[in-house]
């Protein structure tokens, strides 16, 4: 069976310097995605502290971590074997996270998830965690993690509350000159919002009552609210749907130039080809574009329909965008005109 760039399991990768708060994030995520099994890959040797859970730093050690997640402690050079254990159809894994090292060299990651030939994955962007008050001198001293930051598709700024509010306002603009448009996320204690990392799946049996996590009934008190406000950016989801068919050309230069704040694009366009009635599934992760030719269902509405995630996104700047990007001349366009999109089409 052939599985659809929408149906593969994402592989996020989440990577930073010693110390950054990488782990906390991670805790994080598998504390707050509840509805969300989670494979987790230590690619690190040591003893860490994963949930609570003390995992041994030895090569493919698999730990339940409750909640059908697991984590495995591996080598660089088995990760993809990992892989096709944990998107095998009977492990139900719905996202891969993978915590680097923190010496480790991303473009490696990146390289290994995005060449994968597994059919059940695709690569669900890297993101790299910042100490705000360490990373001006760690990256003055390791200027390689200056490059790290542009291989990223979201950079969190973590401990945002152990400096003054203006060093990381000055901390984020030298972060965002050498990045570009990726988004740039201030938090605290490795809090980062999963919808902006991967989606919350669709289960059998509703949630009627659940029982709130210790981290939610902490809820930041030990912060200044008013602090704490500004230190985290708002998360965001917009839904953009159009009758009438998009222009590949205007759509692959929003993708391609995204407004600030988009970390996550995701859905499925019509495009006016003559010769082409399919329509095209699409997923943006940071830089990371792919498009897929899918045919419609019998009876389906051809109809385009987009979500776009961001943190501090202007929503209704990119609407605006996306809708100047609507074909409205009832002539169909030249094939050549989807040139654009064939490029991110896999072969």
């Amino acid at each position: 069976m052939v599985v659809g760039v929408a149906d593969r399991i994402p592989v996020v990768i989440v990577a930073g310097f010693l110390g950054s708060g990488k782990t906390t994030l991670l805790n994080h995520l598998l504390r707050n995605s509840r509805g969300t099994r989670i494979g987790v890959v230590v690619n690190d040797f040591g003893a860490i502290n994963i949930d609570s859970m003390l995992v041994a730093g030895q090569v493919d050690a698999m730990v339940s971590l409750g909640n059908g997640c697991v984590c495995c402690a591996v080598d660089v050079g088995e990760l993809d074997d990992l892989f096709t254990r944990l998107a095998q159809p009977r492990a139900k894994i719905d996202v891969i996270v993978v915590e680097a090292s923190g010496l480790a060299e991303p473009r490696n990651l990146i390289r290994m998830v995005v060449g994968s030939e597994n059919p059940r994955i695709r690569y669900g962007g890297l993101v790299e965690v910042v100490d705000a008050e360490q990373f001006p001198a760690s990256s003055a001293r390791h200027p390689e993690l200056t490059t790290h930051l542009r291989l990223a598709d979201l950079v969190v700024v973590n401990k945002a509350d152990r400096v003054p509010a203006a060093q990381v306002h000055t901390l984020r603009q030298d972060i965002e000159e050498v990045i570009g448009q990726v988004p740039v996320y201030a938090t605290t204690h490795g809090r980062l919002e999963p919808g902006l990392l991967f989606d919350e799946p669709m289960r059998e049996t509703a949630r009627v009552a659940e029982q709130l996590s210790f981290d939610e009934l902490l809820d930041d008190h030990d912060h200044d609210h008013t602090e704490h406000h500004h230190l985290h950016d708002d998360y965001v989801t917009v839904s953009f749907t159009s009758e009438r068919p998009l222009d590949p050309r205007g759509l692959i230069g929003f993708l391609e130039d995204p407004p600030p704040g988009l970390f996550r694009a995701k859905g499925f366009v019509a495009f006016p080809i003559a010769e082409e009635r399919r329509k095209f599934v699409v997923h943006l992760v940071g830089r990371h574009l792919v498009f897929e030719p899918e045919n419609w269902a019998r009876g389906e509405s051809r109809t385009t329909q987009l979500v776009l995630i961001g943190a501090g996104l202007d929503t209704d700047l990119a609407l605006k965008r996306l809708q100047d990007t609507v074909h409205l001349d009832d002539d169909p366009l030249d094939p050549q005109t989807l040139l654009g999109v064939w490029r991110y089409t896999p072969h």
